[in-house]
């Protein structure tokens, strides 16, 4: 009986299309909306050379000793190009470079509006000309020095040593995918909301007629509830399969415990649903309301639509985040992304894997116990 109800709530899941255009065409949907307005936002991640225009009023081989090596090698900091002043003031009106350097008794430097570069620009040359004026006194009452002084400017020592916490790219885009993977995982509920409508006698004929069979409601429920995890399952395929080969979304190398994440989100989006739905004697479309709120709300404390709420909830209420399963499955595919260790994986997996027993359990408890006086 079992595999009967299985096969033919399949079927009948197969034809909604209503159930698989939210669970799967909008998603879909939404995510190529994210990739077209997303653009460049990768590039605004990644730092690059500064482009700088500098002028020589009097030759100073100290200073364009220090910027040619800062502007040359694999990290280099600065784009360096030298131009007399009338070129440089044009260069710089029409934002060809950041700023423009001129190198005179003085280090001095001209821009016309202030920003990240400009501000490393202004960092460099204050650094130098403090240098230059602490050597410049130095010597001034001690010329013995010199040396020493020399020495000690061509061997500075780094005292701290740049250790990434991972070798994975950064991309300040993928948070927002993990997001939307959640969410269309949550989007999971509509299924068990529907499972749990089809066996409660007073919200439908099918239902009441289901109720009449001589097969145990129990039964009747887990076979139905397993054919919707199958269409879910497979539809987060689908839309991890879009993402990543039509999108190029990066999900890293560990194609396995993605999948089983992806699993795992979907029993939890299927197990609210048939909690709300047996929670609450409202009809369907009450229902179906109370689940899109909880959805949404939830993503967009995950940093759906504005990322940065994420790091606000999780540094000001970490307990909201913790009970927000679209936070911790999203969390979930940035702790297999961005750390070697499985450490915050395990427990974002584990909290995920409590929401659904609390569920199902919930779910259980509330249907074995609904009877019906007449059907």
């Amino acid at each position: 009986m079992f595999k009967h109800i299985f096969i033919y709530r399949l079927k009948v899941l197969m034809k909604d299309k209503t159930m698989l255009f939210w669970t799967l065409i909008f998603p879909i949907a939404l995510a190529a909306f994210f990739k077209l307005s997303f653009g460049g936002l990768v590039e605004q991640g990644t730092f690059r050379a500064i482009d700088v225009v500098v002028v020589e009023e009097t030759r100073q081989e100290g200073f364009m000793g220090v910027m040619e090596s800062l502007s040359s090698g694999d990290d280099q900091l600065f784009n360096m190009t030298i131009e007399d002043m009338d070129t440089a003031k044009g260069m710089l009106e029409e934002e060809m470079v950041t700023a423009i350097i001129t190198v005179n008794e003085t280090i001095g430097m001209t821009v016309n509006q202030s920003g990240f570069g400009q501000s490393i620009v202004k960092s460099v040359l204050d650094q130098y000309n403090n240098t230059a004026n602490a050597v410049e006194n130095i010597l001034s009452t001690n010329p013995a020095a010199f040396e020493s002084i020399a020495e000690d400017l061509r061997s500075r020592v780094t005292y701290t040593v740049e250790q990434p916490i991972t070798d994975a790219k950064m991309d300040i885009t993928l948070n927002y995918f993990y997001a939307l993977i959640a969410m269309a995982s949550l989007y999971g509920s509509f299924f068990g909301m529907e499972e749990v409508n089809n066996i409660q006698a007073n919200l439908s004929v099918h239902a009441a007629r289901v109720n009449m069979a001589p097969v145990h409601k129990l039964k009747i429920f887990l076979s139905s509830t397993s054919a919707s995890l199958v269409i879910q399952y497979s539809e987060m395929l689908v839309f991890l399969a879009y993402l990543r080969f039509i999108l190029n979304v990066d999900f890293g190398s560990q194609i396995g415990l993605i999948l089983l994440t992806t699993f795992v989100g979907s029993l939890v989006g299927i197990s609210l649903g048939a909690f709300v739905s047996a929670l609450f004697k409202s009809g369907e479309d009450v229902k179906t309301g109370i689940l899109i709120g909880t959805t949404m709300t939830g993503a967009f404390l995950s940093g759906l639509m504005f990322g940065d709420i994420k790091y606000l909830v999780q540094t000001k209420m970490p307990i909201l985040a913790l009970v927000n399963p679209v936070n911790v499955l999203s969390d979930a595919f940035y702790a297999l992304y961005f750390y070697d260790d499985y450490i915050r994986y395990t427990q974002n997996i584990a909290i995920l894997l409590s929401f659904s027993f609390v569920f199902c359990t919930a779910t259980y408890l509330i249907i074995r116990r609904r009877k019906y006086a007449s059907i």
